[in-house]
């Protein structure tokens, strides 16, 4: 793990966490960061989690992404509902979202955080408008 790396953790909601990570992006601090949320989630138990993604760097490839979350497997993340948010452009970060679901973690990307929030909680079609029920006419 590289020394710039910085974690900082905060309650999100009455059962979340929510956590932003900042410093190098590479492959060594993503799984450090990643196996530190492990941890965390075996510790607090929580149901939803929402990390902040502030690394600075080129993205990972989509080969490494499926690396991570290979190395992840069974660690407890799948108890968990995550929404990653990578506020500057998700680049590659879809290619992660597509391994973690194809492992079986309910995940999704975001570059918006409010967008994420309300995804975390209330599910599916939160952030597409198209889903909530039509207003009444006056």
């Amino acid at each position: 793990m590289d020394a710039r790396l910085s974690i900082r953790v905060s309650p999100f909601g009455r059962d979340g966490l929510r956590v932003q990570v900042a410093g190098a992006r590479n492959f060594d601090n993503t799984i450090a960061y990643w196996r530190w949320i492990a941890e965390q989630v075996v510790r607090q138990s929580p149901r939803l989690l929402l990390l902040i993604d502030d690394l600075d760097g080129s993205d990972l490839t989509p080969q490494e992404w499926h690396d991570v979350v290979e190395a992840m497997a069974g660690c407890g993340l799948e108890r968990v509902r995550i929404a990653h948010v990578k506020r500057d452009g998700l680049d590659h970060l879809e290619y992660c979202e597509i391994y973690a679901n194809a492992a079986g973690l309910d995940a999704r990307a975001f570059d918006d955080e409010r967008e994420a929030e309300r995804w975390l909680r209330y599910g599916e079609g939160a952030a597409d408008s198209a889903s909530l029920p039509p207003r009444p006419n006056r």
